[in-house]
């Protein structure tokens, strides 16, 4: 019998100190991982990874991990030169096949949300334009100022927000704001000036890791809101 208790003790004490190590393991991979991929996409911000599935320390050694949740918060996503911020980024990775040096992976398949607020889209537009909820979903109210005959005229529109497929070849989608419609009131030129404030388009898969893709959009009061997909999707990486 007093050997029976000591093994059990023993079997106890072992498995504590395996379930100790093992969440130490997955808490230093996680803040690694994390700061691998800040680093890669150059983001500003805060990120956080959460690796999920027990034991981890087996998954590690074969190198693949089941699910990975990345959440990004306060991120400045930077395309063609020109930064938009997304006040949330939440994406699941799963299957992830880790690196042979274990700095990142790739991903079977990922989705996730996103979330732009008005003041961030407004920033984006780098028009001068304030951007906020068209009452709408899909819909913005755009609200712009023109100068004409020596007048300042401001405006306001209701506009579609959509995503395009870029044309630049390289099978992209870009955001694009369009005015509904422009009051010109008779005035020559009056249509083409406000739109030259109120329409714009920006891209943001360059700026996204590799492989995850906007898949579709729609706004509410909240802001406008991303529907995010990929394949084979870059993690991290050395």
């Amino acid at each position: 019998m007093r050997f029976l208790r000591a093994v059990v003790i023993i079997g106890v004490v072992l498995g504590a100190l395996f379930v100790g190590v093992d969440r130490w393991a997955v808490g230093y991979a996680e803040n690694r991982l994390a700061d691998r991929l800040q680093a890669r996409q150059g983001l500003a911000g805060t990120s956080e990874v959460d690796i999920h599935g027990f034991p981890f320390l087996t998954q590690a050694l074969s190198h693949d991990l089941d699910r990975v949740d990345l959440k990004l918060r306060g991120v400045d996503v930077a395309a063609e030169g020109r930064k938009t911020r997304l006040s949330e980024l939440d994406a699941t990775f799963r299957n992830v096949k880790l690196n042979a040096d274990y700095s990142g992976g790739t991903a079977k398949r990922a989705e996730g949300t996103g979330l732009i607020t008005y003041a961030d889209l407004t920033a984006a537009s780098q028009t001068g334009a304030t951007l906020s909820y068209g009452g709408a979903p899909g819909k913005v109210k755009v609200t712009a100022s023109v100068d004409v005959l020596g007048k300042t005229l401001t405006r306001s529109v209701v506009s579609t927000i959509t995503l395009e497929d870029a044309q630049d070849g390289k099978g992209g989608r870009i955001v694009r704001v369009r005015a509904d419609e422009v009051p010109g009131e008779g005035i020559p030129g009056v249509e083409k000036l406000v739109r030259k404030k109120t329409d714009f388009d920006r891209s943001l898969d360059s700026g996204l890791p590799a492989g995850l893709h906007l898949s579709a959009l729609t706004s509410d009061e909240a802001g406008v809101h991303l529907t995010l997909g990929g394949t084979d999707v870059v993690l991290a990486g050395s």
